[in-house]
């Protein structure tokens, strides 16, 4: 077993209201398959593991595939399928379902939005930052893109998860279908290829009722993590890159927000 220290803030049970972001996630609809079985999985965005699902549309990525001990395999689909996700790939053993999404935009027309945003990511640095740079509070200009990631088990489920070049990514160190995860479930966070030391990590945990908990971590000084994980739960590893842009129009986006994500299942 892998083990990795890690600085646990707090916990937190699910709260009435939302929170001011929105996660995006890949959630299959097995994570245990036999082999030459399907793999299906929606695409989500929402809050507290609570989301719409999104139709394949290839408009909308950059890169969807999955990575098994056979390769990297493109996922293909036809315009508006759902699950966004329905084929057999090559391969067996640990597989890693890879979605990024093309660019978007954001324009927070309340300055508490953006400041309540880069409080509850942890960065705000960026609210200082706005003000040092002359911005305006009327109007702020975010673009953002989703860096995803999930594993699944194709027969054995033995294997690895492995960086993929993802610009933010989260890497898993452990093998939720085969490890043990007594001691926890480590993970590494990176920006760029490099470890991110001393970055929040938010851990979205979802029991077989349903019941959605949410916990914070930081990253020691190597950008790793270690999370608590129950068997038979569903969890969702969030991390946030904010940047700041060169601004040379009234409505270019000064902020560019990098969500990385990783799903994955504990058997029971």
């Amino acid at each position: 077993m892998i083990r990795h220290p890690n600085r646990l803030i707090w916990a937190l049970t699910l709260l009435a209201s939302p929170l001011s972001a929105h996660e995006f996630w890949i959630e299959p609809e097995g994570f245990e398959l036999a082999e030459g079985a399907p793999v299906m999985a929606q695409t989500l965005v929402g809050t507290e593991l609570k989301g719409a699902t999104y139709s394949y549309n290839p408009q909308n990525f950059t890169r969807f595939e999955i990575v098994t001990d056979a390769g990297i395999q493109p996922v293909e689909g036809r315009l508006g399928d759902k699950p966004a996700l329905n084929m057999v790939p090559e391969g067996t053993g640990l597989a890693t379902i890879v979605h990024v999404t093309r660019d978007y935009s954001l324009t927070y027309r309340e300055w508490e939005k953006f400041t309540a945003f880069c409080e509850h990511k942890d960065f705000t640095w960026a609210i200082d930052r706005h003000l040092e740079r002359g911005l305006g509070q009327e109007r702020v200009y975010e673009r953002y893109s989703r860096h995803a990631k999930s594993l699944v088990a194709l027969g054995d489920g033995a294997g690895a998860d492995r960086e993929v070049g993802l610009l933010s990514e989260i890497v898993a160190e452990a093998n939720p279908y085969t490890d043990d995860l007594s001691g926890g479930f480590p993970v590494q966070v990176l920006y760029q290829g490099a470890p991110r030391a001393d970055v929040q990590v938010e851990l979205f945990e979802r029991d077989a009722a349903g019941e959605v908990t949410i916990r914070l971590y930081r990253t020691d000084d190597q950008g790793r993590a270690v999370v608590e994980v129950t068997p038979g739960h569903f969890y969702l590893v969030d991390a946030v890159v904010m940047r700041e842009l060169e601004v040379t129009g009234d409505t270019d986006p000064a902020w560019e927000s990098l969500w990385a994500s990783l799903t994955f299942e504990v058997p029971e």
